[in-house]
């Protein structure tokens, strides 16, 4: 039990850096991703044939191509066409723009469950499609897909640790560093578990205290 407790006590360097890295990643990808994938989700509705075709064109690309291939792309092919991007950068980068195409479908699926004369109501009243969208529909999309919506970050949380092999110290490179340091990898695995767990668990009350609280609402 001793062994146990000394994996995470003797390597709390690696722990920490590893798991504070992966907090960044989620945050900063969290606001990055919710924000593309809203303009995405209104280019996607909008009465404009052009942002119409240049949102599927987006959704359809980054949703066939996988997340390896977006941080591979980001941080071997970008410097060759002259954009310098950092190791952890790039991550928050590719992590903000593979997520987004999936918020973005996510948020238009809300989109299309509001219905249709609330829309006509506002713009009879004289409101443009953009106060139509951001006061009206959007508001109650969001409130619609708050399950999907955390399912979507709980996913992008798991998926940082594909930054491990692009040189980012985070949770998914610490069994890595600690197998070189010949630390027992069960126990390894049980500390990195425990983590992600720590970080799983408050989205999953968080859904459903939003659950809760918007279903009174409407």
């Amino acid at each position: 039990m001793l062994e146990f407790f000394r994996t995470l006590t003797n390597n709390w360097d690696i722990f920490s850096r590893g798991f504070f890295t992966t907090l960044k990643l989620f945050v900063i990808g969290a606001v990055g991703s919710l924000t593309v994938g809203t303009i995405l989700a209104t280019m996607r509705v909008s009465p404009v044939p052009v942002l119409r075709g240049l949102g599927a064109a987006y959704v359809n690309i980054i949703r066939n191509t996988p997340l390896t291939l977006v941080f591979a792309f980001l941080v071997f092919a970008a410097p060759k066409l002259g954009i310098e991007i950092a190791f952890e950068p790039a991550a928050y980068t590719a992590l903000t723009i593979y997520t987004a195409a999936f918020i973005c479908e996510t948020l238009r699926s809300g989109i299309n469950t509001v219905p249709v004369g609330q829309g006509e109501a506002a713009r009879a009243l004289g409101m443009t499609f953009g106060q139509v969208l951001y006061l009206i529909v959007l508001p109650q999309a969001f409130r619609t897909v708050v399950p999907p919506l955390i399912s979507m970050l709980n996913a992008m949380l798991k998926n940082t640790t594909v930054a491990a092999g692009f040189s980012v110290v985070e949770a998914g490179a610490i069994q890595a560093y600690l197998s070189e340091r010949g630390e027992n990898q069960v126990y390894t695995l049980f500390w990195i578990t425990f983590g992600f767990l720590t970080f799983v668990v408050p989205l999953i009350l968080l859904q459903r205290f939003l659950e809760r609280r918007w279903a009174v609402v409407r």
